[in-house]
């Protein structure tokens, strides 16, 4: 092929573990298992809240939203690569590719955006409780879902135009389990230079101001529960954000650790057990993490489960 631009015609081939043959079997299991949970999990979370008029509040439509944006997100990439296991790579087009890079960004950003929502639900909840339900009514909901994500898939179609402008020469082969946009960057034989800074203004805009607004709203809401005279009033107040802020952590952390650094210190092998961590196991965490630590939704759960 030489430096033939061949990407638009003949795709790609997604190399998956197709390196570690003897571990084809387990691997499959695994992530079969995983993602069989994670679509249990967050169904679970989302019909308990639909048939539970209790949970019927802001928290709970905005947890709604984070389990379905769980399920696009671990679906744009799972089934595929469950398929294809044991072939030696799965093959996709450009446009497939572009597709899922696109899915896969947008529904980032999404979840970035309603976590942060999140955030500022609970700091009014403990911070302004009397004026809760007048902040945090309807309609303002619907807008900031609404609003999150219409910003979260926008927000990914300038990679994807990046992406579609560069020429891929030499290999056809994607060191990856997805079209990620790291991989494809390493195989362009084009400047990849305007996405990098793309990545560090998104990131910078969405991610980072993202974490600097939830944890000042923690912040907030750790000084409104010191004042909260009563052990029991306080146990109360911090148990019902210790799920959100578990959840916050585990996000930004493995998504920070494989997109906010240099693309000279990638490490695909490295990458791609990364990805399984935040394409299947956060996912597949975030319903458990809700279940153990939130009275209301265990109980929700017990309620729904008994009918």
């Amino acid at each position: 092929m030489g430096g033939e631009n061949w990407s638009t015609a003949e795709g790609f081939l997604i190399a998956g573990f197709s390196d570690l043959p003897q571990l084809q079997v387990p691997l499959f299991a695994a992530l079969l298992l995983v993602y069989l949970m994670t679509l249990a999990g967050n169904l679970l979370i989302m019909a308990t809240i639909y048939c539970n008029v209790h949970l019927h509040t802001p928290m709970y439509f905005f947890l709604s939203n984070v389990s379905f944006i769980d399920i696009c997100h671990t679906s744009n990439i799972v089934p595929e690569l469950l398929v294809h296991f044991f072939q030696e790579g799965l093959h996709m087009s450009m446009t497939e590719c572009l597709l899922q890079v696109y899915l896969f960004m947008g529904m980032v950003c999404t979840e970035v955006l309603i976590l942060t929502v999140m955030a500022y639900d609970r700091y009014v909840a403990i911070c302004n409780p009397l004026r809760y339900m007048t902040i945090m009514n309807k309609d303002v909901c619907m807008q900031l879902a609404v609003g999150s994500w219409a910003v979260g898939l926008l927000v990914a179609v300038p990679y994807v135009a990046l992406l579609s402008g560069l020429s891929y020469c030499g290999t056809h082969t994607i060191n990856h389990i997805f079209c990620d946009l790291t991989a494809l960057m390493k195989i362009s034989c084009s400047s990849t230079r305007r996405i990098e800074v793309l990545i560090y203004v998104s990131g910078s805009m969405i991610t980072m101001l993202s974490f600097v607004l939830i944890i000042t709203s923690y912040i907030n809401i750790a000084s409104c529960i010191m004042k909260i005279k009563s052990s029991g009033g306080r146990r109360k107040a911090f148990l019902t954000c210790a799920s959100h802020l578990t959840v916050v952590l585990l996000f930004f952390g493995t998504m920070c650790s494989t997109y906010i650094r240099p693309t000279s210190t990638y490490s695909m092998k490295e990458n791609k057990i990364l990805s399984l961590s935040y394409i299947t196991v956060t996912p597949m965490c975030n319903p458990i993490i809700y279940s153990l630590k939130n009275a209301e939704v265990k109980k929700g759960l017990r309620t729904f489960l008994l009918i």
